[in-house]
């Protein structure tokens, strides 16, 4: 097992041609609506990470089949019913999979419980609960994250349902998808105008019309779902917008030319908003609200450790219930090669960029988390003798990137447990 890559600064800029997996967000969404969906679908460009395998093994264990027949495709066979399953649904660190499959869990007939790992039992749900319970579900979540015990009747029969979305916009996705399955039309609406990364609320939205459901949006904070369930599609998964940050990040630092198949506005992915201010690297603006991107600040924030002026990074306090606190991480990790590089102010994160004689080589904490590990590998860019620890946490949603930059042509050195 590898227990930590070191990287290596390249002498000359990376530039290659890298395929970059499917989209996480797109994928878990298209792989719940299929299995609510009557028939076939097929799913391509899919991408196969934890994350989705979590979502694909508790569909299966829900009596839907799910088919992989290549390493980017899904098939998903079902009736358009989840079963009650006999054990409880194991998730990993998910939160796709957590929040969509919570608020599904009320179309089974039966209870339904949902847990995950040591983070995942962190990660708060208590928004999401309440709102289900405002629809007559019955939801048992004593610490207000997971476990989660949801006991279902087959559907509900509420017609309105408010949801606090300003942590996360996935309860605002959760309750969508589940509205298309109630017994008349659904008024999804926000508490507030407050809303974590509103742009993944539009791609739920997109994919639950392509599977057949009539959603319609009412003014700035609600949307109509009409009764009817969906039906099977098949849809190709455009790549992964988070994932793209990396590359656009790695090119700016190197000055490389890096091919990734997409042209940035050519993603629907909130993330992809990342790609005007990474191009104007090493003149990144002074203040970034990260609100409505949040997965790109991490690159965003290493490449303010090396640009012209600080940067403050603004309306990011959602990262703090990510995978980890990303916030406090960040920090930290950054000052590792630096003392006090990157800082917390309440929920702002100031980077302050210094000199290069002033970094140091470092080992990088990742928290088990992905794009810790994957954005703080882009220091080792510039910085001599950066470790990242764990470094098989991309697989999470990324389970090819240390291979991709060795493609680019970026040397890394494993240090294994038996070497110690």
């Amino acid at each position: 097992m590898t227990d930590a890559l070191t990287i290596n600064p390249p002498s000359r800029p990376l530039r290659g041609q890298v395929t970059l997996p499917g989209s996480k967000s797109i994928t878990n969404r298209a792989l719940l609506l299929a299995a609510l969906a009557r028939g076939t679908s097929h799913l391509t460009g899919a991408l196969k990470s934890d994350d989705t395998h979590h979502m694909a093994h508790a569909l299966r264990t829900m009596g839907v089949i799910v088919e992989e027949p290549d390493p980017i495709s899904f098939v998903v066979i079902s009736d358009g019913v989840l079963r009650k399953p006999n054990a409880p649904l194991f998730l990993g660190n998910a939160g796709t999979a957590m929040r969509f499959l919570t608020a599904a869990a009320a179309l089974v007939a039966g209870p339904v419980a949902l847990t995950g790992n040591a983070a995942m039992q962190k990660r708060p749900i208590a928004p999401l609960v309440a709102s289900l319970r405002s629809l007559g579900i019955v939801v048992e979540a004593p610490t207000g994250c997971p476990p989660v015990t949801v006991r279902g009747r087959g559907s509900f029969d509420g017609d309105t349902v408010t949801v606090d979305a300003e942590s996360s916009s996935q309860y605002v996705s959760a309750l969508l998808m589940l509205a298309a399955g109630g017994q008349r039309p659904v008024l999804v609406a926000l508490e507030g105008d407050a809303i974590g990364a509103r742009g993944y609320i539009d791609l739920t939205v997109t994919a639950m019309r392509r599977f057949g459901a009539q959603v319609e949006r009412q003014g700035a904070t609600a949307w109509m779902v009409q009764p009817g369930g969906y039906r099977a599609a098949d849809l190709h998964v455009e790549p992964d917008a988070s994932a793209a940050t990396y590359l656009w990040a790695a090119e700016a630092l190197t000055n490389g030319a890096i091919d990734i198949g997409s042209a940035a506005d050519a993603f629907t992915q909130p993330d992809a908003l990342a790609y005007d201010l990474i191009r104007r690297f090493p003149h990144m603006p002074a203040e970034i609200d990260g609100s409505q991107m949040q997965d790109a600040v991490p690159t965003l924030a290493v490449l303010a450790a090396f640009n012209a002026t600080p940067v403050r990074f603004v309306r990011v306090s959602n990262l703090r219930v990510k995978e980890c606190d990303r916030l406090r991480a960040m920090a930290t990790e950054l000052s590792r090669l630096s003392p006090n590089l990157a800082i917390e102010e309440v929920d702002d994160l100031v980077v302050t960029p210094v000199s290069p004689e002033c970094f140091r080589p470092a080992r990088i904490e990742t928290y088990a988390d992905h794009r810790i590990a994957m954005s703080m590998a882009l220091a080792g860019l510039r910085v001599p003798g950066i470790a990242i620890l764990d470094p098989a946490c991309v697989n999470k949603t990324y389970p090819g990137y240390w291979r991709d930059l060795t493609s680019l042509g970026l040397a890394l050195e494993s240090e294994l447990s038996h070497m110690r």
